[in-house]
């Protein structure tokens, strides 16, 4: 189990669903080859960190840290490239400049929250969204596809699920991961852990404890998707 930065390493997060990930050739070829290990997340506020308390505690920092915790013999970093308010027609338009000229291994993209906030035409959400995901995955980019949160005022928004089914679609269809933030709050839910208590008084982000969780559940994710990519080359 991944550690968790100050304040939250003695903080317990409820249990994480697995999440089955594809391949992860190309960050797993990185890290074996000794290279850096260059992640992008992409998004809009629940990237940038709104109302995280400060830039440490945003689920992108919070990541690398849990990740060079994991993998001390590795050095991996998280670009933070996420710009408030955005949705999928912003975010691919700033696509080459802040994730494939970088040239990442890996992109986690969260994308839908403000298109469903926003009353999205969903078709053009799924033609933008795995148009992006295309070109991610032409530049030899690894991808994870990351849905909205479960708070309140996204779950006001009925667009939410048909935008979240959507992104699931997209997945299949392109051979994308899928990071369920809606499945992952529902289980926490389930387990008994009250959603409030990883929502900012906003209604609407994460507080510290929402990004901290948020990312050691993707943190566990990521790192399955690389352990089975490893087991699947080494028996071919």
């Amino acid at each position: 189990m991944l550690g968790l930065p100050a304040p939250w390493a003695r903080a317990a997060c409820p249990t994480a669903p697995r999440m089955p990930m594809p391949s992860m050739s190309h960050l797993q070829a990185a890290l074996a080859a000794g290279e850096q290990g260059v992640i992008v997340a992409l998004g809009s506020s629940s990237t940038s960190g709104a109302m995280a308390s400060d830039p440490a505690h945003e689920y992108p920092a919070v990541l690398q840290a849990a990740l060079t915790q994991a993998l001390p013999h590795a050095h991996i970093a998280v670009l933070n490239r996420g710009i408030g308010g955005q949705d999928a027609p912003e975010e691919l338009a700033r696509l080459q400049a802040d994730a494939i000229a970088i040239r990442p291994q890996l992109v986690i993209w969260q994308v839908g929250v403000n298109g469903a906030l926003h009353h999205v035409d969903p078709l053009e959400f799924r033609r933008l969204v795995r148009e992006g995901v295309s070109r991610l995955q032409e530049a030899g980019i690894d991808v994870i596809l990351m849905d909205s949160q479960r708070s309140p005022r996204v779950v006001a928004a009925p667009e939410h699920a048909v935008l979240d089914k959507t992104l699931a679609a997209v997945a299949k269809e392109t051979g994308a991961g899928l990071f369920s933030r809606e499945a992952l709050m529902k289980a926490w839910s389930e387990e008994g852990a009250a959603t409030l208590d990883f929502v900012a008084a906003d209604g609407l982000h994460h507080n510290d404890r929402g990004y901290a969780c948020i990312a050691h559940a993707l943190g566990e994710t990521i790192l399955l998707g690389l352990q089975e990519t490893k087991t699947l080359r080494a028996s071919q």
